[in-house]
């Protein structure tokens, strides 16, 4: 019933301005870590979050079915701690992302993307994802719909090419014809999308990335933002991006090696701040997963996040190990992770 309140609410409120979190303005996308389904849920963005204080986060992708017939509250809370942050919406029905945007409103993220580079099965049926990039007067009219249902930045995340059409000129067409419904800020994963043959997976590793034609794109619309996706595994491919590009944004590996993203703050952003060891980040992690158990959330939907924090160190795999086998039982207490951190004893950066 509440859902349907809120909903209810929705539908009557005119378009009005919903103001940016503080903290958020304005945003800076230097550096972006990527909306991955099933893993940058907020237990792992708040963990994000403790390395690096300015990189833009990002939600794992929600479809508006999610929001507007699901549990919207479980799928957008979200802790005032993991700003800035934003939510990747998945869907083509303008009314329903511009109602899934105004609900969104409430929960005070800084910015919402719209979702048209997923090449997923169950995407491609719901008509939504990379498929998108095949008529972008579709992509523009819910961009267009998104902006007047909020005054939030809507920003597109998309592929170089899909199928067939990965011509350069087919993708400055839908950049171009997005880009006159307002949005301003796109992210481009540089490589195109098949549909038809390649698992996801596949789709993150076999088309052939192609840079130069992501630089093209910001020779070719300067006025707007662009940046980068795909392949980007270190701090030093990043700088080098960023000498032609407005930001980077890092996926697989900032889920697999987080540690990456302790000097973001320094690296790209120039920040006077010390770089937290990996054991403080550890110590501040135990604290959210202390209050976290005691609000009922299970210690495994937590932990899952941080196993790759002591990537390449001494009793990183002893760290994993305890932490993959004793994690997911219904007795397991924060002593799992206590236990499993001190298997890394010793460990200094």
């Amino acid at each position: 019933m509440l859902r349907a309140s809120i909903i209810a609410d929705c539908l009557k409120q005119q378009p009005q301005n919903y103001p940016l979190p503080e903290i958020n303005m304005p945003l800076d996308r230097r550096f972006c870590v990527a909306p991955m389904l099933d893993w940058t849920d907020r237990h792992c963005r708040y963990f994000f979050r403790l390395i690096s204080q300015h990189s833009m986060l990002y939600t794992e992708m929600l479809t508006t079915g999610a929001i507007l017939h699901g549990d919207s509250d479980h799928h957008l809370q979200m802790d005032p701690f993991e700003h800035p942050v934003a939510l990747q919406l998945g869907g083509s029905n303008p009314k329903d992302l511009a109602l899934a945007c105004k609900m969104a409103a409430q929960y005070a993220y800084a910015e919402i993307n719209l979702n048209c580079g997923c090449p997923s099965d169950r995407v491609q049926n719901g008509m939504f994802g990379a498929v998108m990039m095949k008529d972008a007067q579709v992509t523009a009219n819910c961009v267009s719909a998104m902006r007047e249902a909020v005054d939030l930045p809507i920003t597109v995340k998309h592929r170089i090419g899909v199928d067939e059409y990965d011509s350069y000129q087919f993708l400055a067409d839908f950049v171009g014809t997005v880009a006159e419904a307002g949005c301003e800020v796109f992210l481009v994963h540089a490589r195109k999308a098949w549909l038809k043959g390649l698992s996801p997976k596949q789709n993150r590793e076999i088309p052939e990335l192609n840079y130069d034609r992501v630089y093209q794109l910001k020779k070719d619309f300067p006025h707007l933002e662009i940046i980068i996706n795909g392949g980007v595994t270190t701090l030093e491919q990043s700088t080098e991006h960023l000498k032609l590009l407005d930001g980077v944004m890092v996926g697989r590996e900032a889920y697999t090696n987080p540690y990456l993203l302790a000097s973001v703050d320094q690296i790209i952003y120039g920040a006077n701040t010390p770089i937290k060891s990996r054991e403080k980040v550890a110590e501040e992690f135990l604290k959210y997963v202390d209050n976290e158990l005691s609000k009922g959330t299970k210690l495994n939907a937590m932990t899952r996040h941080i196993l790759g924090l002591f990537h390449g160190m001494p009793g990183a795999r002893q760290f994993r190990r305890h932490i993959s086998e004793n994690a997911f039982k219904h007795s397991a207490s924060i002593e799992v992770l206590t236990t499993a951190l001190a298997k890394t004893s010793g460990v200094n950066g």
